[in-house]
């Protein structure tokens, strides 16, 4: 029989990392990085909110996304810790992450268009390559090693 009681029951690690197909260590990991939180029985063992598995299913989209954890750790900043995400929550980091991901897949699908140049160039031609060097971008920078990407 399900209780208001036991809905609100905490789960351990090993129920939530069965719960939400997420390995204990990983679970750990998360705790460490700030991105869920426990609190501690009278027996010093984890215990989790429910709400933790739906933070916990947002965390493996975004990485499913490719958004570095750090990234979705900011972003859970902006939750609350006592409730589950919201669908509003989710369109709110979602509209945060597009951008990233539209230029992602903008410079995907351009390396992806320009990997037949590659077959011709004498792989990573300094002055030819069309993926590594494309237009000759780091000749125009002097001479000497450049970086193709800067942070």
């Amino acid at each position: 029989m399900v209780t208001s009681q036991n809905l609100r029951k905490e789960l351990s690690v090993g129920q939530l990392a069965e719960r939400s197909g997420v390995a204990v260590t990983a679970l750990h990991f998360y705790e460490a990085k700030g991105l869920i939180k426990s609190n501690r029985n009278q027996g010093n063992q984890r215990r989790y909110p429910r709400e933790t598995l739906r933070r916990v299913a947002l965390i493996k989209v975004a990485q499913r996304l490719g958004i570095p954890l750090a990234e979705i750790g900011e972003a859970l900043k902006n939750l609350p810790d006592n409730r589950a995400p919201t669908a509003e929550d989710w369109k709110l980091l979602s509209q945060q992450w597009r951008r990233d991901l539209d230029a992602r897949i903008a410079q995907l699908t351009l390396l992806r268009d320009r990997l037949n140049g590659c077959i011709g160039c004498g792989c990573l031609s300094m002055e030819a390559c069309p993926l590594r060097n494309f237009g000759d971008v780091l000749g125009k920078q002097g001479p000497g090693a450049q970086l193709l990407e800067r942070s």
